[in-house]
């Protein structure tokens, strides 16, 4: 089968979706599937240009056998509304530009990852001039997720984006997504249940293991003096709504032990910076998003996890940074209402994380404080390890995936 994988992130961004479809097209390359990539220079989470790449000249590479043909994109130095539709834009215009070049090349299948939704239309004249399979995995409900957060504002233009989605997915010959509850958001915007197929992000839970030691990693970071690491990593962006985070480290001022640790980097980073040094919170630190090598020790080495999101995104969003903490045994705290995704897991399988109201500082404080006096059995969470061994190894869930899309498209 000759697949194009068709996404804005791609390898070698070391988190969210463009870690996924990089371990994806490995994945598949294994399985004898041909596949390429039209993809973008590497970009996310810092929002910055990195060296050796073009952002204004396509070109091609071969990266581990996988041709990938990147595209001009523009990236804001500060992000905005604007600048980051902007952004979505010419990615959208540079990567159609590419495809009318690969008219010749007729894949089998057209896999494209939303976001972003702005290649839809390109994706689907594509698909209609050469035959080919139309496919859209769903990371994430952009246009839901821009609602939520009141980016765009008004009914009329909700009502008039929701059509416009609306009409779209059902031009897809399959669309797929990432949790069961985004899979019914996509039946109730009108795709068909016999087109809906079930792809999870997953964990490589044979690297990322409770087993790993983070003592190590401690000491190189300079962190051995505090006894509690309390963890944040991944993109540090607005829709995460992390200020929480810097409200709850004001009550723990008196407890020299405990530290509030970011890693990583996104659009919001200056801003938290601003709001710690503000509130003079030596309990709090920054440090850079950490090699993947580094990443067990790292996870190994907090005490406790924090996944947060605003209300709304949560709604539509299954965070990618979960998985490697279920992987790794971690302690976590979620912010989800008890009706998403994340609430129903909980529900599922008690214990797996502790899951409180989102934007709720009081209630993220009460839990910081009950999860740090909790002392596992184990030495780490036994139920998160156990789920992801049992549902998040990737090999398993790619191999499904293709049998399912085989006998969806044919």
């Amino acid at each position: 089968m000759k697949l194009f994988l068709y996404s804005i992130n791609y390898s070698p961004e070391l988190t969210g979706i463009g870690k996924y479809n990089g371990e994806l097209t490995a994945t598949l390359s294994n399985m004898d599937v041909d596949v390429s990539v039209i993809t973008a220079p590497p970009y996310y989470p810092e929002w910055g240009k990195r060296s050796g790449y073009s952002y204004s000249n396509f070109s091609t590479e071969i990266v581990d056998g996988v041709t990938v043909y990147r595209c001009p994109l523009y990236v804001p130095k500060t992000v905005t509304t604007l600048k980051r539709i902007l952004h979505l834009l010419s990615f959208a215009v540079s990567s159609a530009i590419r495809l009318g070049f690969l008219i010749k090349k007729r894949p089998y299948v057209v896999f494209l990852i939303q976001p972003t939704f702005f290649c839809v239309p390109f994706t689907l004249l594509y698909c209609k001039i050469t035959g080919a399979k139309s496919i859209m995995h769903i990371q994430d409900f952009e246009l839901d997720a821009m609602l939520g957060l009141g980016m765009a504002k008004g009914s009329k233009i909700k009502w008039f984006l929701s059509k416009v989605e609306t009409w779209f997915l059902k031009k897809f010959d399959c669309v797929s997504t990432i949790s069961h509850s985004m899979l019914s958001i996509a039946q109730n915007k009108g795709v068909d249940k016999d087109r809906l197929i079930f792809l999870p992000n997953w964990a490589d839970i044979n690297f990322v293991t409770p087993q790993t030691c983070g003592k190590s990693l401690k000491k190189k970071l300079g962190l051995e003096k505090f006894d509690k690491i309390i963890l944040y990593s991944g993109n540090i962006g607005k829709k995460q709504g992390l200020e929480i985070v810097i409200e709850a480290a004001k009550s723990f001022t008196s407890r020299p032990d405990v530290l509030f640790l970011f890693v990583g980097t996104g659009a919001h980073v200056d801003v938290l910076k601003g709001a710690a040094q503000k509130n003079r919170l030596n309990n709090v630190r920054f440090l850079p998003l950490q090699d993947w090598c580094n990443v067990p020790s790292l996870l190994s080495m907090a005490d406790l996890h924090l996944v947060i999101q605003r209300k709304g995104a949560a709604d539509a969003v299954l965070p990618s940074k979960l998985t490697n903490i279920l992987s790794a045994g971690g302690m976590a705290i979620v912010t989800a209402d008890i009706d998403t995704e994340l609430g129903q897991l909980a529900r599922q399988y008690p214990g797996i994380y502790k899951l409180i109201e989102p934007e709720n500082s009081a209630a993220l404080v009460q839990a910081i404080f009950d999860s740090l006096h909790i002392k596992s059995e184990h030495g780490y969470n036994k139920i998160a390890r156990e789920y992801a061994e049992s549902h998040l190894d990737r090999e398993v869930i790619v191999k499904r995936f293709m049998q399912e899309l085989r006998k969806t498209i044919h």
